[in-house]
């Protein structure tokens, strides 16, 4: 059964792009559809290498990297050695790594802060330091697009906030296409270049702005207590007398 109707949406390089929509909208199910867990029911994806759909899996690995929400099985392997695993793609059968996967390896690592953990346990680290870890890797994997499921969900608002800023940095200073679904609302307007906003089996996207004038993020915040300033672009809580 389709959760929504005909999407036409593009990733930009160089971008975050926050996919929002209440639960149960179809955030995760549009991930797994654009990340090939899944069948599409109509239609067709292009990915950056200008290829459509069917590939194998080895091939779309090079196209794109998904970090899924929650990473708590990951038992027994250091950072280092959980950053490696997105060299996958490009190594032998073997799995043994060149001096050049070594070097991208490290990069990884300083580019997410988390040098200094590369010879921890990977389930010795807080939630927050784990995500960094699966972002290390996912950037390791060097394709042009990344997408995150939720990346923000069992953190602390402090560790949000600097995932999110995090995300962004990334986006800008190495050119890819960054795809996140959170129900952090005020860090998207805060942090996003562009979002994608899926309510009442629609997909909205533009830039905050943009979606701030049409009344998009009006429609979809204001509830019960709850409002959305256009002119402030923040969240407001209505109290009750």
């Amino acid at each position: 059964m389709p959760v929504m109707g005909v999407i036409d949406a593009t990733l930009e390089r160089g971008e975050l792009v926050a996919l929002i929509g209440a639960n149960g909208a179809g955030k995760s199910t549009l991930l797994r559809t654009l990340s090939a867990f899944q069948q599409t029911l109509s239609g067709s994806i292009t990915y950056p290498d200008g290829k459509s759909d069917s590939r194998t899996a080895s091939e779309l690995s090079t196209q794109l990297a998904v970090v899924l929400t929650g990473n708590g099985n990951i038992q027994n392997l250091t950072v280092r050695e959980v950053v490696a695993m997105g060299r996958s793609p490009y190594t032998n059968f073997l799995g043994r790594l060149r001096k050049h996967d070594e070097e991208i390896i490290a990069e990884a690592l300083t580019m997410v802060g988390i040098t200094q953990l590369a010879e921890r346990r990977v389930e010795t680290l807080s939630d927050g330091e784990r995500q960094k870890a699966m972002i290390a890797k996912a950037l390791a994997q060097q394709t042009p697009v990344i997408m995150l499921d939720e990346p923000t969900a069992f953190l602390d608002f402090n560790s949000r906030v600097q995932l999110f800023r995090l995300l962004q940095r990334l986006a800008h200073e190495t050119g890819k296409a960054i795809l996140v679904s959170t129900h952090d609302l005020e860090l998207v307007l805060q942090l996003a270049d562009k979002v994608w906003l899926i309510q009442d089996k629609k997909m909205y996207t533009g830039g905050v702005e943009e979606l701030a004038a049409n009344g998009t993020l009006k429609r979809f915040i204001d509830g019960d207590g709850i409002e959305y300033n256009a002119t402030e672009n923040r969240i407001e809580i209505k109290s009750k007398l």
